[in-house]
């Protein structure tokens, strides 16, 4: 069906008279007359009736009239799903607990204006950046460890985020009470992270870690969701896991937990930013930008991070 012509349809009825439509429309009388007849031709039924004063529907046109609304109003929705500025940005996430989802947040409240869908692919580093290249989503925020040679020719990536890492401990535990701990003294304690999944990169991240400081990850147990994990570390003496500084927990007061940085040197974990090239959306640049500000300035401790992340 021809949409002009329903907004021409919808136009007149709203109006009453053609020449007042063709006004509204910016096109002739003539031209208003021509769509109205087009469409009569096509649903094979009159929807006017001439009168002295004007136009005045016939029962097929009250009857086609609310459907002629809708139809414009769907297709003003398809267009503004995809044209730059008038869809919501679209952001891929892990999880709405870490550091990206932080970050987007106060990218909102920054920014409130441009329209933000955040999602959970829940996807590996490849199977995200073929998101972005097929447009399911603008952006994803990955540790890039693909070679700058394997990405496809539109990825581009920047590294946005260092997230600095904090040890989660119960009240019980032998360094609850420290200001800051070393991954030195991390050595001497079982550090419980169960559920990570062998091959991810966070679990490669973890690994060499471990291995550059003699670490001791405990992936062992059946994952029942955070708040278990939270309330064993709360009830133990020895267990602890590992944070990101970002990272949202919510536990009971009665908890007392305690969230302790690790320092001297500091790990942290490179994010970057993953979107295409040629993507036009006004928001995709506001964000680059406000990720670019919001990275924090050389810190005031060493840091270690993992060498096998390319992080651009």
């Amino acid at each position: 069906m021809d949409l002009d012509a329903v907004r021409t349809f919808v136009a007149a009825a709203d109006a009453g008279q053609l020449q007042v439509a063709a006004g509204a429309l910016s096109i002739t009388q003539q031209a208003v007359s021509k769509r109205v007849a087009a469409l009569e031709r096509d649903l094979d039924v009159r929807l006017f009736t001439r009168t002295p004063r004007g136009v005045q529907l016939t029962v097929d046109g009250q009857a086609f009239l609310p459907h002629a609304r809708e139809l414009l109003r769907v297709a003003d929705r398809a267009d503004a799903s995809v044209r730059p500025g008038r869809r919501a940005l679209r952001v891929d996430v892990h999880s709405r607990r870490t550091a990206p989802a932080v970050l987007l947040q106060d990218f909102h409240r920054t920014h409130p204006r441009i329209e933000l869908d955040v999602v959970t692919l829940d996807a590996d580093v490849h199977a995200a950046i073929a998101a972005v290249e097929a447009g399911t989503v603008d952006a994803t925020f990955h540790a890039v460890a693909v070679p700058a040679r394997q990405l496809p020719a539109a990825i581009r990536t920047a590294r946005v985020i260092d997230e600095h890492h904090e040890l989660l401990v119960g009240p019980r535990h032998a360094l609850a009470d420290a200001r800051a701990v070393t991954p030195a003294q991390l050595a001497e304690h079982r550090i419980w992270m169960p559920g990570m999944a062998a091959g991810t990169e966070w679990a490669s991240y973890y690994d060499e870690l471990a291995a550059a400081f003699g670490l001791t990850i405990d992936r062992a147990g059946p994952v029942f969701g955070n708040e278990a994990l939270l309330a064993e570390i709360a009830e133990s003496p020895d267990l602890a896991t590992l944070a990101g500084e970002r990272t949202r927990y919510l536990w009971p007061d009665s908890y007392d937990l305690r969230r302790v940085p690790v320092r001297d040197p500091a790990p942290v974990y490179p994010m970057s930013l993953i979107w295409r090239d040629d993507n036009r959306h006004p928001g995709l640049t506001t964000l680059c930008d406000h990720l670019a500000a919001r990275r924090a300035d050389a810190p005031d401790t060493e840091v270690w991070t993992p060498t096998r992340y390319e992080a651009r």
